[in-house]
C-alpha cells in the first residue's frame, strides 16, 4: 500500500510539471494523444531526452574516439557500460512500475514495457558528462567552473526531459544520479587500471568475450518480454568490441602507445574551418563503415542462429527467444566496438585523414 502511494504521488508531480510546461492530456485518449501548448519546452526535452539514448551514444562517443581522445573515449564507454548494465538489471529486480497514466502523459512508446526504477536516462547522462568532465581535468587545461556547468547542464537537462515525457517519477531519476555517483566514487582509484587494460596478456581477450556474454546470457529473467534484454546486451556487447579493439591495437601494435598523461597536456585547440571538416569526414566515413559492418554481420549472424535453432527467417518473435536474441546482439555490436576502435582508425590512415 505505501508504495502504491508513493508511486500515485510521484505520478502526480511528474503530471504537474508536465502541465508547468505546457502539456496537456488530450480530453480523450489520453495515452495515445496530447496537446502541446509550449513547443519550447516540447522540443527542448525531447532534444534531452534524445541526448541519453541510443542515437546520442552511436554519434558522440565515436566521434570522441577519432576526432578529440581515444583513450578518453575508451574510459567514457567502460564507465557508460558498467552504469548501464546494473541500472537495467536494477530495473527488472526491483520491478517498479512507470508513471501511471493517466495522469501521466508518455510520450515515448518503445520503453513503455520497461520497468522504471532507477532511470538509466538519467544515471547513463550523469555518468558521461561527470566522467568526461573528471577525465579531462588533467588532460586538457580549460576553465574547470565552464566544464562543471555544461555537465550539470547536460545532466540536468536529460533528467527533466524524463519527467516530461512521463516516462519516470522523481524517485526514479534521483535514485538513478545517486547510484551513479556512489559507482564513479567507488570505481574512480581503479581508472588507471582501464587505461591499461590493453598491455594485458594474450588471454585477456577471451575473458573479455566470454564473461560479458555470460552477465547478457544470465540477465535477470522478467515477467513479460521488454527490451532491456536486448538494449543491455547492445551496450555490454559494444563496451566488449572496444576494449578487445583497443586490446588489438597494442598487442598488433597498430597505434603507438600514448603518452603518459601529465597535470596539464594541452591547450583546447581552437576550431577551425579546415579541422572542423576534417572532422566531419572522419565521422561520416566511420559512420557509414560501421553501419555497413553492423547490417552484414547481423544479417549473417540471424542466418546461421535461424538454421541452428531451424526458426522460420523473418520471424520476430523468435528474434526475442534467449538462445537467438543475446548471440546475434552479442556478435553485431561486439564487432561493431571491435570496428570502431581498429578498423575505422586503419581506413582513415589509408585516406590520409590522420
Amino acid at each position: 500500500m505505501a508504495e502504491l502511494l508513493r508511486s500515485l504521488r510521484d505520478s502526480q508531480l511528474v503530471a504537474r510539471f508536465q502541465r508547468r510546461c505546457g502539456l496537456f492530456p488530450a480530453p480523450e485518449d489520453s495515452e495515445e494523444k496530447h496537446v502541446v501548448k509550449n513547443y519550447f519546452y516540447y522540443y527542448l526535452f525531447r532534444f534531452s531526452a534524445a541526448l541519453g539514448q541510443e542515437v546520442f551514444y552511436i554519434t558522440f562517443l565515436p566521434f570522441t574516439h577519432w576526432n578529440i581522445d581515444p583513450y578518453l573515449s575508451r574510459r567514457l564507454v567502460m564507465i557508460w557500460v558498467l552504469v548501464m548494465y546494473i541500472g537495467q538489471v536494477a530495473k527488472d529486480i526491483l520491478k517498479w512500475p512507470r508513471p501511471s497514466s493517466p495522469p501521466v502523459v508518455k510520450l515515448e512508446k518503445r520503453v513503455i514495457a520497461e520497468y522504471g526504477m532507477p532511470s538509466t536516462h538519467a544515471m547513463a547522462a550523469t555518468a558521461i558528462s561527470f566522467t568526461l568532465l573528471i577525465s579531462t581535468m588533467d588532460r586538457y587545461q580549460y576553465p574547470f567552473i565552464l566544464g562543471l556547468t555544461m555537465a550539470v547542464v547536460f545532466s540536468t537537462l536529460v533528467c527533466l526531459s524524463r519527467l516530461y515525457t512521463g516516462m519516470h517519477t522523481v524517485l526514479d531519476v534521483l535514485g538513478g544520479v545517486l547510484i551513479t555517483a556512489v559507482l564513479i566514487a567507488l570505481t574512480y582509484p581503479a581508472w588507471t587500471l582501464i587505461d591499461s587494460l590493453d598491455s594485458a596478456s594474450p588471454l585477456f581477450p577471451v575473458c573479455v568475450i566470454i564473461v560479458p556474454f555470460l552477465l547478457c546470457y544470465n540477465y535477470p529473467v522478467s515477467d513479460y518480454y521488454s527490451p532491456t534484454r536486448a538494449d543491455t546486451t547492445t551496450i555490454v556487447a559494444a563496451g566488449a568490441g572496444v576494449t578487445l579493439g583497443f586490446w588489438i591495437n597494442h598487442f598488433f601494435q597498430l597505434v603507438s602507445k600514448p603518452t603518459p598523461p601529465l597535470p596539464v597536456i594541452q591547450n583546447i585547440p581552437p576550431l577551425t574551418t579546415d579541422m572542423l571538416v576534417l572532422g566531419l569526414t572522419k565521422f561520416m566515413v566511420g559512420i557509414l563503415l560501421i553501419l555497413l559492418v553492423r547490417q552484414l554481420v547481423q544479417n549473417l549472424s540471424l542466418q546461421v542462429l535461424f538454421s541452428w535453432f531451424k526458426v522460420v527467417t523473418r520471424n520476430k518473435e523468435a528474434r526475442r527467444r534467449l538462445e537467438i536474441e543475446v548471440p546475434y546482439k552479442f556478435v553485431t555490436y561486439t564487432s561493431v566496438g571491435i570496428c570502431a576502435t581498429t578498423f575505422v582508425p586503419m581506413l582513415h590512415r589509408f585516406l590520409g585523414l590522420l
